[in-house]
């Protein structure tokens, strides 16, 4: 069984497509227009903190023997069931939120690519959104995923398109005169984008859950981790430096969800935004697939532990098509209702929330100098990009932080209501008694 494992490569490979498959095709245009030609550097403090986060995950799973993760961490740590389940519950949130974006993403770059906007009156992006989500709670309820070599192949395709098109975009911009390191709108902007950048940061935690199919986990998954956060970085700066130099911040805000394509006309022409947009498709598909299979057997995972309602999975050990068909639903909705910035901020503050927490808890089990600062770097970090990323919603696009907070809300009182469901209840039969 031992050969059956995953090494290194395939587990970097799995973290750098977690990250890359997706986020970076959606996230770009938001970045880029709260940080403007300074998005490279939003995306380098964004994968600092990730880094420190990673720290902290790999410190707490050391702790614990390797199992778990966040709601193992600080049930097993504080021993505060309740907020177990809360960390829990934002990480399938933030998932919905994460595999939303890239719903919408697709969308996107599906109407861009064959210019059609509306399908018997209705736009084509929210039609098209409906029908992959649809398509792929479809071939996961049937137990259809995409192999571990195709997805080595995948990964390795997007990697070399993404890396082709930061190079060339750099050297042609080089030599047009139109590089530049933005510095001059240097300001809190970078800490905004830090914070939308998150979502595209999402996707090596998933690692922790997959310990068992990795050989020697506890050294293959902080390399693995280390290894595919630095990778990501580098590829999102060399992208951002492209994009932001490339392209007016009005074509941007404009076309934030098509950015990244837009950016390559200058130097590929019509054959460098076909075969983005392509990139894009498989990407964000493919990113879509995955996060929806790990998101369903987390939620698996959480009956079991009763941190989610029995009656989500059904007793046999097959397919968890409930919690499928429930993850598809909200992601579904969500996609199809909210807005790009909407969405991204939302999946952002879910994961800000989670590595912030880890890093936390990190720090209150110091025993050196080193684990103490580095996860304070990563705690301090993330409450700076919550704060910014909510202070520019409120001041900047004021509908866009009501939509933000409103779900911020439901999300928690949903949680409070279910884990504090016997407190609740035993204090409405005393009122009922008294009565």
């Amino acid at each position: 069984m031992a050969d059956e494992k995953i090494g290194l490569v395939e587990t970097v490979s799995m973290a750098v497509g977690g990250m890359v498959g997706g986020g970076i095709f959606a996230a770009l245009g938001i970045v880029a227009v709260a940080a403007n030609t300074l998005a490279w550097l939003a995306f380098v403090v964004a994968g600092v903190i990730a880094l420190c986060s990673g720290y902290s995950f790999i410190r707490l799973n050391r702790l614990i023997d390797g199992h778990g993760g966040p709601m193992t961490y600080v049930n097993r740590l504080t021993g505060r069931t309740t907020l177990a389940g809360m960390i829990g519950w934002t990480s399938i949130i933030g998932y919905v939120g994460t595999m939303a974006l890239y719903a919408f993403a697709f969308g996107g770059y599906f109407s861009s690519l064959f210019g059609i906007t509306t399908w018997s009156g209705i736009p084509i992006r929210v039609v098209v959104t409906l029908v992959v989500v649809a398509v792929f709670v479809g071939l996961n309820t049937a137990g259809a995923h995409t192999t571990g070599r195709l997805e080595d192949v995948l990964v390795g395709l997007k990697l070399l398109v993404l890396f082709v098109f930061g190079v060339a975009g750099v050297y042609y911009a080089q030599s047009h005169g139109q590089l530049t390191t933005g510095f001059g709108h240097l300001g809190i902007g970078p800490v905004i984008g830090a914070g939308v950048a998150f979502v595209a940061f999402e996707g090596w935690e998933l690692l922790f859950y997959d310990q068992d199919s990795i050989r020697n986990p506890e050294r293959t998954v902080p390399k693995g981790v280390y290894i595919s956060i630095a990778a990501a970085t580098v590829l999102y700066v060399l992208v951002a430096v492209v994009t932001t130099n490339l392209l007016s911040a009005t074509v941007i805000e404009r076309q934030a969800d098509t950015a990244l394509a837009i950016a390559a006309e200058p130097f590929f022409g019509v054959t460098g935004f076909v075969v983005i947009s392509l990139a894009a498709l498989f990407s964000t598909a493919s990113a879509l697939n995955a996060t929806l299979f790990s998101a369903a057997r987390l939620s698996k995972m959480m009956v079991m532990d009763d941190f989610l309602p029995n009656r989500l999975v059904s007793v046999d050990d097959g397919e968890p098509t409930r919690p499928l068909l429930v993850l598809g639903v909200l992601t579904a909705a969500l996609a199809s209702l909210g807005s790009l910035n909407a969405i991204s901020s939302f999946a952002s503050l879910s994961f800000i929330t989670i590595f912030g927490a880890v890093s936390a808890l990190a720090v209150t089990q110091r025993d050196s100098l080193v684990t103490t600062l580095i996860p304070t770097i990563g705690a301090v970090g993330t409450a700076a990009a919550a704060i910014a990323l909510l202070y520019h919603l409120f001041t900047s696009e004021f509908p866009t932080f009501v939509v933000v907070v409103l779900l911020v809300i439901g999300v928690v009182a949903a949680e409070l209501l279910y884990f504090e469901r016997d407190l609740i209840e035993a204090e409405a039969e005393d009122i009922e008694e008294e009565v």
